[in-house]
């Protein structure tokens, strides 16, 4: 049996477990368009045509990254950069944006680290972010994590009676049953903050007044747009502190910071915010069924219809990334 969900805007992920062995794996098919299918995902095959993943290899390269870090003597800050650089760069080798795991929910809005479009939503209550990468008309494909769950344990039970190899695949996702698209998350995240604005220098200090965002549909746009509103000032401010003397090098270093951080916002997800596919959960949904006429018409919690996705995420998610992520 293999599980794949939708959750945090990871546009793939898959959770593989047979006769109870704890066996996980991670992916993402941002490349492709269309419909994908709920069809094993075997191992060592990757999304880059003519690759192939060798799982002892990368753990050889990551031994042998590691041995030659500390052999330099570089900062522990410094490895640990160097490390998720690596990472970075072996999963687009293979085809994958980036690499992540799992999140859980044991209460509603509860979090832990900051996951794929979260840092857009703290990016624009903090006022660091005015402009982003996305198309507002595509859909995120979201699942809360404790549908993840319900689903996990009825497949798991649906399953507990088979034996051999034989494989079933299950899609957990929103994308085709009950989709909910950016602009969801841009008009939900707007409104919250314009009702609720951070204080950035405490709770006696002026709210942060959120404005509204400007969106960019391609990469090539928002570039173009970036290198004329920001890059091309930073580099006359750059030569104007050289003509003065260094007067004007925290200045230039501040909004220097700004710009990188805004493209590197933008680059990192660009695979996530412009993806143009969507997940079949054909097996799942008869799953639901099969369930639900087993036990009577018992919900058993993992149907996406019943979310209410303006709701969850204005009363659920973003209070959620507020309070556990920017500590207020």
């Amino acid at each position: 049996m293999w599980l794949s969900t939708q959750m945090s805007w990871e546009p793939s992920t898959y959770a593989s477990s047979r006769r109870g062995a704890a066996n996980s794996r991670c992916c993402c098919m941002f490349q492709q368009e269309g419909v994908v299918l709920e069809k094993p995902f075997r191992l060592g095959e990757t999304l880059r045509e003519g690759t192939h993943l060798d799982i002892e290899s990368e753990l050889n390269l990551i031994k042998e990254t590691r041995r030659e870090l500390k052999a330099s003597r570089c900062s522990e800050k410094a490895e640990r950069r160097s490390m998720k650089e690596l990472g970075l760069k072996r999963a687009r080798e293979f085809g994958w944006p980036n690499t992540y795991v799992f999140t859980k929910e044991p209460l509603p809005g509860w979090m832990e680290g900051i996951r794929t479009i979260d840092s857009f939503i703290i990016g624009y209550a903090k006022q660091a972010l005015s402009i982003f990468l996305v198309d507002l008309d595509l859909i995120m494909d979201v699942i809360p994590g404790d549908m993840v769950v319900n689903a996990m344990m009825v497949a798991m039970a649906a399953h507990s009676e088979e034996r051999g190899q034989q494989t079933s695949i299950y899609h957990l996702t929103s994308s085709v049953r009950h989709p909910a698209p950016y602009a969801v998350l841009a008009e939900c995240g707007r409104r919250y903050f314009l009702h609720n604005p951070l204080r950035s220098g405490g709770k006696n200090s002026e709210p942060v007044r959120p404005s509204r965002m400007r969106f960019f549909r391609t990469l090539p746009g928002f570039r173009a747009y970036m290198a004329i509103k920001f890059r091309l000032p930073l580099e006359i401010l750059r030569l104007l502190n050289i003509v003065l003397c260094g007067a004007l090098s925290r200045r230039h270093d501040e909004l220097s910071r700004k710009y990188r951080y805004v493209m590197h916002i933008a680059e990192l997800y660009a695979p996530y915010s412009l993806f143009k596919g969507c997940f079949d959960d054909s097996n799942t949904e008869r799953l639901r069924a099969a369930m639900a006429n087993r036990s009577s018409g018992y919900d058993f919690g993992f149907d996406p219809l019943c979310v209410d996705w303006d709701d969850y995420f204005y009363r659920v998610h973003i209070p959620g990334v507020v309070k556990y992520l920017c500590g207020y």
